[in-house]
């Protein structure tokens, strides 16, 4: 299964920047997604984090918190 990370290119401003760029990175697996994610997260740089699994879902709400405090327990 191929798991996608989607996030902004740039730094968190009051107002989404129109001319930001889209960045994806895509992973083998589940715990490579969610490390990612939880890195850029930590990071505050981007306005948001999406992270999709091979059907093309968003992982989103209470699997997704329990999935990202999991997967820094390398």
């Amino acid at each position: 299964m191929v798991y996608r990370i989607c996030y902004d290119d740039g730094p968190v401003s009051g107002a989404r920047d129109r001319d930001a760029v889209q960045l994806t990175e895509y992973f083998r697996t589940e715990f490579e997604a969610f490390k990612r994610a939880r890195q850029l997260i930590e990071d505050g740089d981007h306005h948001g984090v999406a992270v999709h699994d091979d059907s093309g879902s968003i992982l989103t709400g209470i699997l997704l918190q329990l999935k990202l405090g999991a997967a820094i327990a390398d």
